[in-house]
């Protein structure tokens, strides 16, 4: 079921998100470049008239270089999350409140050698790693943490 981006939460960017799965049941986590603690998910924005998931594949292959991969699961509506108020950037500067994101699932079914976080210019990530679900709230920046218990508990029985 694909929303429509303009449909719930107004004053929230639609963007979409996706836990890429280890065929042994670990998932994927990027470290955002420039911040040694942050760890999470690819995540981005949909472009106007975009379907969702074709929004997903192409975030997950922008920041990572992932194409091969096999869809598992995916949210029902959306998760969003505000942006802190001492945020600043060109997200609030054109009025966004936060985010409202659809998750998607996938096993990556490719080899690690086509994880590349480079492919499309400027870096998203600075460092990747495999590792266990339930550990993304404590890796994620805290306004997003909340987010990210909707999303180990939407897709936690994809980690057994």
């Amino acid at each position: 079921m694909a929303s429509s981006p303009h449909d719930d939460l107004p004053l929230h960017r639609p963007n979409v998100g996706v836990v890429l799965f280890h065929p042994d049941g670990r998932v994927w986590y990027g470290r955002r470049a420039g911040h040694a603690d942050a760890w999470q998910f690819p995540q981005g924005g949909v472009d106007d008239g975009e379907d969702l998931e074709t929004a997903a594949r192409r975030e997950l292959a922008e920041e990572t270089g992932v194409v091969s991969v096999e869809p598992l699961a995916r949210t029902e509506g959306w998760i969003a999350y505000d942006f802190p108020p001492e945020a600043s950037g060109s997200k609030i500067a054109r009025g966004w409140k936060g985010q409202k994101q659809a998750w998607f699932a996938y096993r990556f079914t490719g080899d690690e050698s086509e994880i590349d976080l480079g492919a499309q210019g400027e870096p998203e990530f600075d460092a990747w790693r495999w590792g266990r679900l339930e550990d993304a709230p404590q890796l994620i920046v805290p306004f997003k943490r909340e987010a990210y218990q909707a999303v180990v508990r939407a897709f936690a029985h994809l980690a057994a």
